[in-house]
């Protein structure tokens, strides 16, 4: 496969993390091209006695810059990237910098997927039953019930993509009833329960999210990225709480190093690092954005996914359902 284009001056520490994360992910055989200031990127390589291939550019998208500001930068790190991918020199795009300018710089240039009215970013977080996907979380901050079908249909094929064979859709709702709910619920469920190629099971609860009472949890991006950040700030809390209750004392640091393998895999499971980055569903090519904050763990990750989702067609995963609903 084609290296995957890695935005390696976006985010907050880039491009120390990014080019670390990259140098990991190649070790394991992902091909990485990495996108930046070639002088910066190289520097960085050195402190890991690494070689990666290097595109050069001389701009790069900011944290505190404006979206829109892509649109007139076309030498910008990130466009770079974009267009390396249109152009069939890179398989996938990761992006740990500016969402809305990867978003911006997606659109603008890869463009979106027949028939998709609004790409949508596929959150992945752990359940009792192993994994929940959960669409939009935090691309469309208002959304129309046919926003919300889509939505369903393209994480349906990512859910695939990752090994669900049969994945269950749910519609986030603040009750199980058929009719509970603000409009846009209202009139999303019929279009759900509907709409070919997927299995809805109605309405789900935010509790039901990680009990994993569906595969699939569909949303609008602003209740997505609420729920997003809950999460994520929550796990980090948990995580603060276990390690003060097992540090507390000498007999509780006893019983830490009893438990050390358990509370390992706990934290694994919990730490959004794991999960690397989000996909942005709907576009004419596979791009994932990670946090601005990313490490070098979430690097690591978000790469091995994009490969993941290359070997595993997940853009024409897309097409197919999304093609199926037009039809239906």
């Amino acid at each position: 496969m084609k290296p995957i284009a890695l935005d390696a001056m976006g985010g907050d520490y880039a491009p120390r993390e990014t080019v670390a994360g990259a140098v990991m992910a190649a070790k394991e055989g992902v091909p990485v091209v990495l996108v930046g200031q070639k002088a910066a990127l190289e520097a960085e390589l050195a402190r890991h006695s690494a070689t990666l291939p290097i595109v050069d550019t001389p701009d790069f998208i900011r944290m505190e810059d404006h979206a829109t500001d892509v649109r007139k930068r076309k030498e910008a790190s990130i466009n770079v990237c974009m267009q390396l991918l249109k152009a069939g020199e890179a398989s996938a795009v990761v992006a740990m910098g500016h969402t809305g300018a990867t978003l911006a710089s997606a659109l603008f240039t890869l463009g979106r997927i027949k028939g998709v009215e609004r790409p949508t970013l596929l959150v992945e977080m752990p359940s009792e039953k192993g994994k929940v996907f959960l669409a939009d979380g935090g691309a469309n901050a208002d959304c129309r019930p046919s926003f919300l079908v889509q939505f369903a249909v393209m994480a349906t094929a990512y859910a695939r993509a990752n090994g669900v064979a049969e994945p269950t859709v749910g519609l986030l709702n603040i009750g199980e009833e058929d009719e509970k709910g603000d409009q846009l619920r209202l009139e999303t469920f019929p279009l759900l329960k509907a709409a070919p190629g997927i299995r809805f099971v109605g309405n789900v609860e935010g509790r039901d999210i990680f009990k994993g009472t569906s595969d699939v949890v569909v949303t609008d991006g602003f209740t997505g990225n609420v729920v997003l950040k809950l999460s994520e700030g929550e796990a980090r809390t948990i995580l603060k709480w276990v390690r003060e209750a097992l540090t507390g004392s000498l007999l509780s640091k006893l019983g830490a190093l009893l438990v050390r393998g358990s509370l390992q895999g706990l934290r694994a499971k919990m730490d959004p690092a794991e999960y690397g980055a989000m996909p942005l569903l709907g576009v004419e090519g596979a791009v994932f954005i990670g946090h601005g904050s990313a490490n070098a763990r979430a690097v690591h990750s978000a790469l091995r996914k994009a490969r993941s989702a290359v070997e595993a067609g997940l853009v024409e995963r897309i097409r197919s359902g999304i093609a199926q609903l037009v039809v239906g």
